[in-house]
């Protein structure tokens, strides 16, 4: 593509050095770069692009997306002189890709927890009524019909990935792509460009104020994606959650709403729910239910589980498919890796990856639900590292109010000392009873523990990690998977 073609959609305020060149790529990594990219100069929170640009250069880039003129470029570069990199590197990426998202049905999905299993879960439900379905989120990306995830650094990509692995999704003929869409995407503008049809919201709890400062900051954040719907499109509301309203008043006229829920009245609604160890078994209800209620048997357990499955079922009405193909696709969807995954029966082990106050609650009362009235419920979990401390004690007080033993360790504490983080948890645990609480910094240690914490009839939850295969430490990066672990020392 032209250069001249390219920015014909870019918001700059000069270009230095302006002359044609052939651009073949979008690039944001100097070390990566390819031949004919165009580097585009990011500022980090600990590095910045511009000072990286003569290598990108050097390494083969035809031009620079900037903030401020480079002297030590040669005349030979042009360079595109924007605001802010960080906004416009979604434009460039999405008009190089030449708008992918346009010739494609794409759904996104937002809220502090439930977005992986939402996205599943539409994933299976699209493709249940005849359609192809691709999935971008924490995993990975997976494309219709696929078992296997392509490994993803973020939750939602870079907009340059983002934009190329959705136009290799339109060029294999996908019809539709469930997205997890984050908070932090979506303030970098990481998914600027793209053309959503329908966005769902799960829930909005504390999470990532370390990067947000405040929850109306981290409101503002996810309200983005239901901004930029357009009429004909839908958005899908958890009518329970305190935000709600907010996000209702957010939502441009013309576009289609769809409320769900258990608590309050709502389109789409859960009732008479019950738990077994087999799964959640509800009713559903509500003004876009035609018969007067129809059951719903999930393989998945607890409450939060019912309501991702009430988000997905909104979503797929919402979409236009048939109730009832969509109630079956439900219940024939099993639980997604490290979400509340049982990895032992005796005790009954289960990996989960809450790392959030609400998270670690909701698994907790779910894990409840199954432990035998004489038995325990055991909790292991952590905090990570370089991220908001404000919820570790928090996260303390509600393992010891939902759990009858704790064992509190480490997760991904990156550059910090794991025994101040575990101090920080500790904090909000009004005693520290050793017959109730254990330390271990050392998780794979603290697993290991657990065999001799937990008798064949209790109930043991691993919170934090999930599906995560891999340890957070000052110095490096070490493989790691709970669920590995906890079989070696279970089963």
């Amino acid at each position: 593509m032209k250069l001249s073609e390219l920015i014909k959609k870019v918001k700059y305020q000069k270009v230095v050095n302006n002359k044609e060149v052939e651009i073949t790529g979008v690039s944001y990594n100097s070390k990566t770069v390819q031949k004919g990219d165009i580097f585009v100069c990011l500022k980090g929170e600990y590095s910045d692009g511009h000072d990286y640009a003569k290598m990108a250069v050097d390494n083969g880039a035809s031009a620079l997306l900037c903030e401020r003129e480079i002297d030590n470029i040669s005349s030979d570069i042009p360079q595109i002189i924007v605001e802010s990199t960080r906004h416009q590197i979604a434009d460039v990426a999405s008009a190089f890709y030449e708008y992918p998202s346009k010739n494609i049905k794409l759904i996104g999905v937002t809220g502090t927890n439930g977005k992986t299993t939402v996205t599943h879960l539409i994933q299976r439900i699209v493709e249940d009524a005849q359609h192809k379905c691709a999935l971008i989120g924490t995993l990975g990306y997976k494309l219709s019909g696929q078992d296997t995830y392509h490994d993803a650094k973020h939750t939602t990509p870079q907009a340059p990935e983002l934009q190329k692995t959705l136009k290799m999704i339109c060029e294999k003929q996908i019809d539709y792509v469930a997205m997890e869409v984050s908070s932090h995407a979506l303030e970098q503008n990481r998914v600027g460009g793209c053309d959503f049809d329908g966005a769902v919201f799960t829930n909005l709890t504390q999470d990532h104020l370390d990067y947000h400062i405040t929850m109306n900051n981290y409101f503002e954040a996810k309200a983005i994606l239901f901004k930029g719907l357009k009429s004909g499109d839908f958005a899908v509301i958890n009518n329970d959650d305190e935000y709600a309203e907010k996000f209702k008043s957010v939502v441009p006229d013309g576009v289609r709403i769809f409320t769900y829920g258990i608590k309050k009245d709502a389109d789409i609604k859960a009732q008479d729910i019950d738990f077994s160890i087999h799964g959640a078994k509800f009713k559903i209800t509500g003004q876009k239910v035609e018969a007067q209620s129809k059951e719903v048997n999930l393989q998945m357990n607890g409450m939060f589980s019912v309501y991702n499955a009430l988000a997905a079922l909104a979503a797929g009405v919402a979409m236009g498919f048939d109730m009832d193909i969509c109630i079956k696709a439900l219940e024939e969807t099993k639980s997604v890796d490290g979400r509340f995954e049982i990895v032992s029966k005796k005790p009954l082990v289960i990996v989960d990856y809450a790392h959030t106050p609400d998270g670690l609650e909701n698994v907790l009362k779910a894990a409840r639900e199954l432990t035998p009235k004489d038995s325990k419920l055991v909790c292991m979990f952590g905090c990570g590292g370089d991220r908001d401390a404000t919820k570790r004690p928090k996260m303390g007080k509600i393992a010891d109010e939902n759990a009858d033993i704790v064992v509190v360790t480490s997760d991904n504490p990156r550059s910090e000392d794991p025994q101040l983080i575990i101090s920080d948890i500790l904090a909000g645990i009004k005693s520290i009873n050793t017959q109730k609480v254990y330390v271990e910094p050392d998780r794979r240690t603290a697993i290991s523990m657990l065999k001799n914490i937990a008798s064949e009839n209790d109930v043991v939850v691993l919170a934090g990690k999930g599906h995560e295969d891999y340890q957070i430490l000052k110095n490096e990066t070490i493989h790691f998977d709970d669920r590995e672990e906890a079989r070696k020392v279970f089963c």
